[in-house]
């Protein structure tokens, strides 16, 4: 994340304060603000961001099989938000860490999926949660073969207990509709695929 002594981009926003105020997982911090309005006047303002790094996610694709490769496990933080269970079903993903978006969902795809990517597609980036989280989510797609697949799972040591979901593309789009896929960057990554991606009607003609 950029620093605050950095942030002199934008002459209508003058950074003036920034307060730690947690790091026992990620960092908390409340920062205050002066900001001028579009009608010319200046308000402080104070904003808390939620700093867990940057991320980048993967849709894994068979399209001669019609299947994409999702990941199953339980997610607290939708746990106590009203989803049924907990057992989210979303695209392979995972924290960058010291690593380039690249490297980082090569290494989380095998890791979760048990796929090692070939071919790598950049899709795009996004900013899920931009009223109070900073992360940026480098979105890619790659081809997947169902013969050299591998165990994945994920890592037991991190306390990671991922099922694997082999689906129909069009399984997974309609899972969409009735709830059972709500996870932000796969409902992305699956209509990107339908519309403009490897199974939009073009492409799939032309197999």
């Amino acid at each position: 994340m950029t620093s605050s002594t950095s942030l002199s981009r934008n002459p209508r926003v003058r950074v003036t304060n920034v307060e730690l105020l947690s790091s026992a997982w990620y960092v908390l911090r409340r920062t205050t603000f002066d900001y001028q309005h579009g009608d010319g006047r200046w308000t402080t303002e104070q904003r808390e961001t939620y700093d867990r790094g940057n991320g980048a996610t993967v849709l894994l694709y068979d399209l001669q099989g019609g299947t994409v490769l999702l990941t199953r496990q339980f997610r607290y933080p939708v746990y106590v938000n009203d989803h049924p269970d907990g057992m989210f079903v979303e695209t392979a993903a995972g924290l960058l860490d010291t690593d380039d978006p690249e490297t980082a969902i090569r290494r989380e795809a095998e890791e979760e999926t048990g796929v090692r990517i070939g071919e790598l597609e950049h899709v795009f980036d996004v900013y899920t949660s931009p009223g109070s989280v900073t992360e940026r989510l480098h979105c890619y797609a790659a081809p997947y073969d169902p013969a050299d697949r591998g165990v994945g799972g994920g890592l037991a040591e991190e306390g990671e207990d991922i099922e694997v979901l082999e689906l129909p593309f069009t399984k997974a789009l309609e899972m969409i509709g009735t709830g059972e896929i709500a996870d932000a960057k796969t409902i992305m990554l699956l209509q990107w695929a339908a519309l403009r991606g490897p199974f939009r009607p073009t492409a799939v003609r032309m197999q």
